[in-house]
């Protein structure tokens, strides 16, 4: 097969184990820089251009497509789809996860679980919002935000209000959501790949912080998840259209939660937390279900 990762840097791990696993099973792998990537778009004959090369012939597209560039770089998957690439993730799939109020949204109405969250655009509403989460202490998150940036823990509903105000006044979307203090400052992270989890792994924020991010110094541990939590994490991959995410879940007193779902979800903490060979699944899934023209869109809204 010949396939393209959609990646900005090619010395990143996740990237460098998918060309590893897919050279593995005698692959041919280009990875391509999505903002070098250029189209044309016509209905006779859509075409990718790529440094003056036609990209033409490939047969499967990997999306490792960051967030500061979710606008271009799901233009470029689709000009793929539109190609008849297969797309391991489409891009209609990623923009609805990157949504983050639009995938809370989807999420609840599948009733898939989720901690009680607050949205507004007004200050004159702070007062009944944080009365509806139920009050401090709360999170409050920019819609924005990636790796834990741009999310405040207020312990105090003077501190919460303050902070809304700024991010309000800052015309900066932000979510209010309560906070889940059972969990200790962990989460789990659910990888899934074509409706199953095949691994998970529990992610400890370090003492004095609330975040579990890797990149924010959190440890992570091989753990199992229950029947309920699978069940979570799968229903929740399965709404946002995704073949490959990560599900992030707290435990809460009121059951699993789901705090984000990854569309480009790392390999590096999960590989080596759980020791599976998460990049040569991946290209496997991609194996079996890459056909000239199968990238019809999952999933609604």
């Amino acid at each position: 097969m010949k396939i393209a990762i959609l990646s900005r840097n090619p010395k990143l791990y996740s990237t460098r184990r998918l060309v590893e696993a897919a050279k593995a099973n005698c692959h041919r792998v280009w990875i391509l820089d999505v903002l070098r990537c250029y189209m044309n778009i016509t209905s006779a004959k859509p075409t990718m251009h790529y440094k003056g090369r036609d990209l033409s012939g490939f047969d499967a597209v990997i999306p490792r497509i960051g967030a500061s560039v979710t606008f271009y770089g799901t233009a470029v998957l689709r000009q793929f789809e539109m190609m008849g690439v297969y797309p391991l993730n489409e891009s209609v799939a990623i923009t609805r996860a990157r949504d983050k109020l639009r995938a809370l949204q989807l999420l609840s109405r599948k009733g898939v679980g989720l901690p009680i969250t607050g949205f507004a655009n007004k200050p004159d509403d702070i007062d009944d919002l944080i009365k509806m989460v139920g009050g401090a202490p709360l999170v409050i998150k920019l819609l924005q935000g990636t790796q834990g940036i741009g999310v405040v823990l207020t312990e105090t509903r003077e501190q919460a209000e303050s902070v809304i105000e700024s991010f309000l006044g800052l015309k900066a979307s932000a979510l209010v959501q309560e906070y889940i203090k059972e969990a200790g400052g962990s989460d789990i992270r659910c990888f899934v790949i074509g409706g199953k989890v095949v691994a998970s792994m529990q992610r400890q924020a370090v003492e004095g912080e609330f975040r579990s991010n890797l990149h924010r110094g959190g440890k992570a541990k091989l753990v199992k998840i229950t029947s309920l939590e699978r069940e979570t994490a799968i229903s929740a991959a399965k709404t946002m259209g995704l073949n490959v995410c990560g599900v992030d879940i707290l435990r809460s007193n009121h059951g699993p939660v789901v705090m984000e779902v990854n569309s480009s979800p790392g390999l590096k903490g999960i590989e080596r937390a759980t020791n599976k060979d998460i990049a040569a699944m991946i290209i496997k899934f991609v194996e079996v279900n890459a056909q000239k023209g199968n990238t019809r869109t999952r999933g609604k809204g």
